[in-house]
C-alpha cells in the first residue's frame, strides 16, 4: 500500500471516529426506578428493604435490570408492588460479584422465563467477577458468583464477559474496566482474588458502571462504586460523553467515609458537574446529606434512594415521603 493511500485512510478513519463521538447523544427519554436498597419510602407502598442494589433502566423503550439485589424474593416482590413487569427485559448488568447484587438473579429468570422464554436471559458482567476469592470460614468459595454461573446457565442463561466500553443499545453503554486515577479505595482491605499471576488484594476489578447517553447529559449507576465514586464518573465523561453529568444513581461505598473524603468527594462531583444525586445502599445517610450540603446540591436534586424512588430525565428525582 502506498504512503498516499495509508494517509487518505488514516484520515477518514479519524473524521469517522470523531463523527461518532460528535454525534447528539440518542437517548432522548431516560428512567430509573430503585428496586432494592436499604429504605422503603412511601407510606401507600409495601416495598422490602434490604442492603442491596437493584434498578429498573428504561431509555428510549430499551428496558434492562441493573443488579438484582441480595435476597432471591425482594426484586420480585418490590417490581410487583410497583406493578411493573419484567419480563420483557433480555438484558441484566451486574456490577460486581458481591451477594447484595446478584442474589435476585436466578429466581427473577426462572419466574419470568415462565412467560417468557427470553426473559432476564442475558446477563453483562465485567472480567474478573468469576475469579475465585478463596475459602470463607466455613470452607467455602467466597465468590457467591461462581456457584451462581451454573445454576443460571442450567436456565439457559448466558453470561457475557466485558472488559472494554460496550454499547448494549443506542446511548446505553457498559464502562468496561475503570481507570483508577484518583486514590480512592472503596472496598475492604482484607479480601484477596486469584488472577493470572496469582492472589493479590481483591480491589474487585470487574466492577462496572452503566451509562446512559442522553439529551440532558450522562446519567450514571453504580452497584457500590468499588472503583471509586469519582474515578467512576470521571471515566464516564472520558470514555462516553464529555458533558455534564444529569444524574448519578446507585451505590458509592462512602457510609465509611471521614470528612476529609466526603469534602473531597462534594468538590469532586461540582467539578464533574454532577446535577443530580439518588444515593442508594452502601453511600450512607449521613454521607449522603453531607454531600448534599457541601456537592451544591438541595433536597430536590440529592436525597437518599428508597425502593420505587425514581430519577426521569423530563421530571428529576421522584423520592418519595420517608426521603424527602
Amino acid at each position: 500500500m502506498n504512503l498516499r493511500l495509508l494517509a487518505a485512510l488514516s484520515f477518514a478513519l479519524a473524521l469517522s471516529f470523531t463523527a461518532v463521538r460528535a454525534a447528539p447523544p440518542p437517548v432522548q427519554s431516560a428512567r430509573v426506578t430503585v428496586l432494592s436498597t436499604m429504605l422503603a419510602g412511601d407510606p401507600l407502598f409495601k416495598g422490602i428493604g434490604e442492603w442491596g442494589f437493584s434498578a429498573l433502566v428504561e431509555a428510549d423503550g430499551y428496558r434492562l435490570l441493573f443488579d438484582t439485589g441480595l435476597r432471591p424474593q425482594t426484586v420480585l416482590h418490590n417490581a410487583s408492588e410497583l406493578g411493573l413487569d419484567l419480563s420483557g427485559i433480555t438484558d441484566v448488568v451486574l456490577s460486581h460479584n458481591h451477594a447484595d447484587h446478584i442474589g435476585g438473579l436466578l429466581t427473577l429468570r426462572r419466574e419470568f422465563a415462565k412467560k417468557n422464554p427470553k426473559a432476564l436471559s442475558r446477563v453483562h458482567v465485567g472480567r474478573g467477577i468469576f475469579w475465585s476469592r478463596g475459602p470463607g470460614d466455613d470452607g467455602k468459595e467466597e465468590n457467591a458468583a461462581i456457584a451462581l454461573k451454573a445454576a443460571y446457565e442450567a436456565t439457559g442463561g448466558v453470561f457475557i464477559e466485558h472488559d472494554k466500553p460496550e454499547e448494549l443499545a443506542p446511548g446505553v453503554w457498559l464502562t468496561g474496566p475503570i481507570a483508577r486515577t484518583h486514590p480512592e479505595k472503596n472496598y475492604g482491605t482484607a479480601g484477596k482474588v486469584l488472577t493470572a499471576t496469582g492472589w493479590t488484594e481483591d480491589t474487585i476489578p470487574e466492577d462496572i458502571a452503566l451509562v446512559l447517553d442522553t439529551t440532558r447529559g450522562l446519567v450514571v449507576l453504580t452497584g457500590c462504586g468499588h472503583a471509586g465514586a469519582i474515578n467512576t464518573l470521571a471515566h464516564a465523561r472520558r470514555t462516553i460523553r464529555d458533558t455534564p453529568i444529569d444524574a448519578a444513581i446507585g451505590g458509592l461505598h462512602l457510609l465509611t467515609g471521614n470528612d476529609e473524603t466526603l469534602a473531597w468527594t462534594s468538590t469532586q462531583l461540582r467539578t464533574l458537574e454532577v446535577r443530580r444525586l439518588l444515593a442508594a445502599h452502601c453511600t450512607g445517610l449521613e454521607a449522603t446529606y453531607r454531600l448534599r450540603e457541601r456537592g451544591g446540591f438541595t433536597r430536590a436534586t440529592a436525597t437518599v434512594a428508597a425502593v420505587g424512588a425514581s430519577y426521569d430525565s423530563a421530571k428529576g428525582l421522584n423520592s418519595l415521603v420517608l426521603a424527602r
